[in-house]
């Protein structure tokens, strides 16, 4: 299939590429779009929420009065969930939020989204992006010419100037295209990508 290259310098229209229909058309699956999101938010919870229960804290060894003829309620230790200084019931423990997700469903949910993004015309490819100086007003002229104003920016390789540039610009985020992840393609309203930025993608997803 092909895909429209515009210049980003000026936003005109540069011509066309041809990109793979497999990578760039294929159906979308939003059932397998939607666990592999899942899964990726998942495995970036921390899951170090840890409490103490009775037998992590310290005392309450001893049992703290006799069992009758107190007048008070019996009571075996000073560290149980009733008193202060007690443990929790129900302690909350360390865990692995991690959900297991192939290879191959990663690679169809990606490839279904990037599908899904020309189809809606939300993909921009543009021969190239690289500004001269670290300055936010020159990156605001050439998203103003694309028409683009809360977007994805990936390109092939890490470029300063492009990553100082786009700090003050809080709807701007700037990703690898050979890293991208789920979670930001579909966060986004558009994607800008780069020619070389998008044949690195093709090549990974191919």
């Amino acid at each position: 299939m092909q895909i429209a290259l515009r210049s980003g310098d000026s936003g005109a229209e540069a011509g066309s590429l041809s990109v793979s229909d497999a990578v760039f058309a294929a159906p979308y699956n939003e059932p397998l779009v939607h666990q592999v999101v899942t899964a990726y938010l998942a495995g970036g919870r921390a899951g170090t929420k840890a409490q103490k229960t009775r037998a992590d804290v310290r005392g309450g060894g001893a049992k703290p009065w006799r069992q009758k003829s107190t007048g008070r309620a019996r009571a075996g230790t000073i560290r149980g969930p009733l008193w202060r200084g007690g443990g929790v019931t129900f302690a909350a423990r360390p865990r692995n939020y991690a959900q297991k997700v192939n290879r191959k469903m990663y690679g169809m949910a990606m490839r279904s989204i990037l599908s899904e993004l020309v189809r809606q015309g939300r993909l921009t490819v543009v021969d190239a992006l690289a500004v001269s100086e670290p300055r936010t007003k020159g990156l605001v002229v050439r998203l103003s010419a694309l028409g683009l104003t809360r977007v994805l920016i990936l390109t092939e390789s890490f470029e300063a100037n492009l990553h100082l540039a786009s700090r003050n610009l809080f709807a701007v985020d700037i990703r690898l295209a050979g890293a991208v992840d789920p979670v930001s393609l579909v966060g986004h309203e558009s994607v800008l990508i780069t020619e070389q930025g998008l044949r690195t993608l093709e090549a990974r997803l191919a």
